[in-house]
């Protein structure tokens, strides 16, 4: 897992081979963060990476400028791992092994920024975008990207942008 830009550009991260968790591929991320350049600013934006999973976005914000970032992993060995990556770059990142619902019931915090990558498979991932609009969690002019599979379709949502597919990897752009 590599930084694609900013301030640390080019830091990899070698992923143990015993994860779950499926990263997002460099070639999708390049892309959607060339897409997201022409929406968001990150230099000094807040933001939330719901499933951070390796935490390479949390990482790739982070680099890019964020002033904060909330990564949310339930996984302890993935949440762990995240936090060692952590230690090594600077920035105000907070990581917590939590369950990514549980975090959205609870959270009465506004970001400039979301990211969700939940497991595909996962059952309750078609009602991710509700909750984030229900739950208010989103500044004015905010961006919310949600990665999901080829066989989800957000078109219709009334906060729906406009979606990207690189490969087999799909992103939905809320605002």
């Amino acid at each position: 897992m590599r930084i694609i830009t900013g301030k640390y550009k080019g830091r990899h991260f070698d992923i143990p081979r015993s994860f779950k968790a499926r990263p997002t591929t460099d070639f999708a991320k390049e892309n959607i963060f060339n897409v997201l350049t022409g929406y968001l600013d990150f230099e000094g934006a807040t933001a939330l990476d719901l499933f951070s999973g390796t935490g390479s976005i949390t990482l790739e914000l982070l680099s890019r400028g964020c002033s904060q970032v909330i990564s949310i992993e339930s996984d302890r060995d993935h949440h762990r791992f995240i936090c060692d990556c952590l230690k090594i770059i600077d920035g105000n990142a907070t990581p917590l092994r939590a369950d990514a619902f549980r975090f959205i019931k609870s959270c009465h915090t506004q970001f400039d920024f979301i990211f969700a990558d939940p497991p595909y498979a996962l059952k309750e991932l078609p009602t991710i975008p509700d909750l984030i609009f229900e739950k208010q969690l989103l500044k004015p002019n905010a961006i919310f990207v949600f990665e999901h599979g080829k066989d989800n379709d957000f078109a219709q949502h009334p906060h729906f942008v406009e979606h990207r597919s690189y490969g087999s990897v799909n992103f939905s752009i809320f605002r």
